[in-house]
């Protein structure tokens, strides 16, 4: 059976809000994935 994208997990970005879903390149880190992209991730470090 093929794996859909409902059922894929979720995360919401403390920066934008927004909810992102598991990609297959966080596949090992999904725990320590904070941020749903590099743009957000700068965002925050700037903020800072």
């Amino acid at each position: 059976m093929a794996h859909t994208k409902t059922t894929l997990p979720t995360k919401d970005c403390p920066v934008c809000n927004r909810p992102f879903s598991w990609r297959k390149k966080w596949q090992r880190d999904w725990q320590n994935v904070i941020y749903c992209s590099q743009r957000c991730r700068g965002l925050a470090k700037a903020s800072r």
